[in-house]
């Protein structure tokens, strides 16, 4: 473990992917509200919304006002946005956002579904968007979608989604966002997609977006940094679920993930506990428990404990 980088780059996706697989609406000011938070503590990468069409995703609606609310992103932090075509890079432009991304994904049934076009045609409408964009002085993103396996065709090879990874970062993308959707890769997986892309794509310009719907999201991060990965997606308190699995966790936890890398000893600048405080207002929104596991049970203890301090007198301490 003595060859992991020093420190990685956390994108904390919550507002933005995690609420929007939300069925309960989230007020604007408890969106705000949380990004400042997140801010606050120490996450330097916050995707905010997307400016899709409201009756697409009508839990990020209020894109443009939650942007106009947070004003300008703080020194050294961004913000960034999801952009489908050119419009919605006029509304982020006009919008102030730092950051943009587009989709894809590495599956043809996937992307026809999410976005009704096919993965060539997905591209083709990105390449105007990325030249503005860059023009325009924002970072860019590309995210690939189903990069591992997908809800419709099952196992996706490696060498399809690298191609499209390699095709996203050769229209201009300054980064390539390579996502396991449904939460089904496990470490071999991610090895056999990086092995193929990191020849292409400078290792620095490489995301790894994963969810924990069947528990192998921190083992694939580990993978991940083993390959020299520094940059990774999560979502404050595990927010979002996975719409292919219902009731199942979605996006990892990015508690989760910091308390990893605190303990590996690679630093993110990321304050734990002011991060867990980060999702409570939204955790009240929702109405419902948020299942970050450090989430819900905090940082590791400094001494013997369960719950609160031990009594030497009980005959036992109780875990509820």
């Amino acid at each position: 473990m003595s060859a992991l980088p020093p420190r990685v780059r956390v994108t904390d996706v919550g507002p933005r992917d995690g609420l929007q697989n939300e069925a309960t609406p989230v007020p604007t000011d408890v969106k705000v509200a949380f990004v400042r938070a997140l801010v606050a503590a120490g996450v330097r990468d916050v995707e905010v919304s997307s400016f899709v069409r409201p009756d697409r995703i009508p839990q990020l609606a209020d894109a443009v006002e939650v942007f106009r609310r947070l004003g300008p992103a703080p020194a050294g932090v961004v913000y960034g946005a999801l952009v489908p075509n050119e419009r919605g890079l006029d509304a982020a432009l006009a919008a102030g956002v730092g950051k943009v991304s587009v989709f894809t994904a590495a599956t043809e049934t996937f992307n026809q579904r999410n976005v009704n076009a096919s993965v060539e045609g997905s591209l083709a409408r990105f390449r105007p968007v990325v030249e503005r964009a860059r023009r325009a002085g924002l970072a860019v993103r590309g995210y690939v979608s189903t990069a591992f396996f997908c809800p419709y065709e099952g196992k996706t090879p490696a060498r399809q989604a690298v191609d499209v990874a390699r095709r996203l970062f050769d229209l201009g993308c300054d980064e390539v966002d390579v996502a396991d959707t449904i939460g089904a890769a496990t470490p071999p997986d991610v090895a056999a997609v990086l092995e193929g892309l990191l020849p292409h794509v400078p290792v620095e310009r490489v995301v790894l977006h994963f969810h924990d719907t069947r528990g192998t999201a921190l083992v694939n991060v580990v993978e991940g940094l083993r390959h020299g990965v520094t940059a990774f997606d999560t979502s404050a308190g595990g927010l979002g679920g996975c719409p292919y699995a219902p009731g199942a966790s979605g996006n990892l936890a990015t508690e989760d993930l910091v308390f990893l890398l605190d303990g590996l000893g690679v630093s993110t600048g990321i304050d734990l506990e002011g991060l867990r405080g980060a999702g409570r207002p939204v955790e009240a929104a929702l109405s419902r428990r948020l299942p970050g596991k450090v989430f819900r049970a905090g940082p590791a203890p400094a001494g013997p404990r369960c719950g609160g301090p031990v009594d030497p007198g009980a005959a036992r301490q109780r875990c509820d």
